[in-house]
Order: structure tokens, then C-alpha cells, then sequence
């Protein structure tokens, strides 16, 4: 592990963000290891070092606009249009879709990076990258701070993330005993 994902790793350790037990991921996937960015987001200067250390990788994307998916997203998104001196929508759920609402809209060819905190097998950004392609704008890329598919998640898209890591998981029908020992948790994104 370099230095700057060791940083990264200990942002998320002190802020409590990282979390260990028995949990069910959005995916509907178990894990014994768990991020709840929220926990980091309460703290700014930690969101504020996070995304500087985030946009230090974003060289070369070009974008004039951040979409970040609700709820994960919203406060790394921000902060990374703010630094970025770029505007900034989210989309959130409508009948467990995400859309565009509030007045949200692109222009046609608008380029557009996605920003997302925790990413497992990428439902929520394939659904953003959907959105910007449907609205006739064009996706410059993705940045998340967590990459939990260790790198195997594949976009047609540039990516980055601080860190990738592959903490195991499993269908609920195939829990290891050590974890079907331990009261499951739901603790959101």
C-alpha cells in the first residue's frame, strides 16, 4: 500500500468510517467489512483532504459538470465541483430509478464526471453514465473514493479511485460460519 492510500485508509479508520461486522451491501451482497462514508462526511476537513487527494488524479479528465448519485455521493460531489470551480446536480431515486429532477438537465455534449464514494459492482454509476448518455451529454469519467471490486469493475469510461480494495463477499446463501455467526446490520450508503 503506497502513502497516499495509507492516508486514505486512516481517514476512514479514525473517522470510524470503516466499519467491521456482519453487513448487506447494496448489492444485497454480505461482507464482514463495510464503508459508511457518512461517517467520514461529518468531518470537512477529512472530506475537504479526500476530495483534494481525489482531483489530484482527475488530470486530464476535462468536465464542466459533477453528477453524483444520491445519498453516497452528494457531499464528495460537491466538494469536488468546489474545488473544481465546476457545477454540480445529483440524481436521486424515483420508484428506485435514478433520475434527473429538480430542474436538472444537461446540454448536448456536455461533458460530465461522476462522482461516487463507494463502488461494489457499480450499479449506481452505470445508472448515472446511463442518464448522461440518455440526456445527450457525455460521460469524461468516474472518481470514487473506494473502488471494493479491487479494480475489476470495468467502465467504458476513464476511472479513478484513492483506494481499491476486495474485501470478500457472498449471497446470502453462502455466508462463511464465521460471518452467518454474527447479527447482520443494514447500515445504508
Amino acid at each position: 500500500m503506497d502513502s497516499l492510500q495509507q492516508e486514505v485508509l486512516d481517514i476512514f479508520t479514525r473517522t470510524r468510517a470503516l466499519l467491521r461486522g456482519h453487513f448487506v451491501l447494496r448489492s444485497g451482497l454480505h461482507s464482514g467489512h463495510f464503508f459508511q462514508c457518512a461517517q467520514v462526511c461529518q468531518h470537512m476537513d477529512a472530506v475537504e483532504r479526500l476530495t483534494e487527494l481525489l482531483v489530484g488524479k482527475l488530470a486530464g479528465l476535462e468536465f464542466s459538470t459533477v453528477l453524483a448519485p444520491a445519498m453516497g455521493g452528494l457531499v464528495l460531489g460537491q466538494e469536488v465541483a468546489r474545488q473544481t470551480r465546476r457545477r454540480y446536480i445529483f440524481a436521486e431515486k424515483e420508484n428506485n430509478v435514478l433520475v434527473l429532477r429538480r430542474g436538472f438537465t444537461f446540454a448536448p455534449g456536455e461533458r460530465v464526471l461522476i462522482v461516487e464514494d463507494v463502488v461494489t459492482r457499480g450499479g449506481r454509476v452505470l445508472e448515472c453514465l446511463d442518464i448522461v448518455r440518455r440526456m445527450g451529454a457525455v460521460p469524461a469519467g468516474v472518481a470514487m473514493l473506494v473502488d471494493r471490486s479491487g479494480g475489476a469493475l470495468r467502465l467504458d469510461v476513464p476511472a479513478v479511485s484513492l483506494l481499491e480494495l476486495s474485501f470478500p463477499t457472498y449471497p446470502a446463501d453462502a455466508l462463511p460460519p464465521e460471518l452467518a455467526g454474527i447479527p447482520v446490520e443494514k447500515p445504508g450508503s
